[in-house]
């Protein structure tokens, strides 16, 4: 006499991939897909934050406290500090360094014919 036996859970046998039902697995397309999707994200992130530091940086080009200076032969930052140092009553160092934080200038050079902001207080 023979005995059969009937066992009620079912083990699915693993195919050739060896995913497992419930995980998701990604074709060469969809890597594609994912990718492009996430360099629009950062490019999406990265106009934003440029447009923000742009609005930040030109709100000083309208302001009545600020008048354009522009650079002659010979003239230096230190001269135009002085004499808008002068004209307020502060220190000519300081004045320098507003004048180089305004314009973004990393270490004090001029050019002849460049235009530079300078505070009028």
């Amino acid at each position: 006499m023979s005995t059969i036996s009937y066992s009620p859970s079912y083990v699915r046998p693993v195919g050739r991939t060896g995913a497992s039902r419930g995980q998701v697995r990604l074709t060469r397309r969809g890597r594609v897909v994912v990718l492009v999707a996430a360099l629009l994200a950062a490019l999406a992130v990265g106009v934003a934050l440029a447009s923000a530091s742009a609005s930040a940086a030109g709100s000083h080009v309208g302001s009545p406290d600020v008048h354009v200076v522009t650079v002659r032969s010979g003239e230096t930052l230190w001269a135009i500090a002085s004499t808008a140092a002068d004209r307020t009553g502060t220190r000519t160092a300081d004045m320098m360094q507003r004048i180089e934080d305004l314009n973004t200038l990393d270490d004090g050079v001029v050019y002849v014919g460049q235009e530079l902001r300078v505070p009028n207080s």
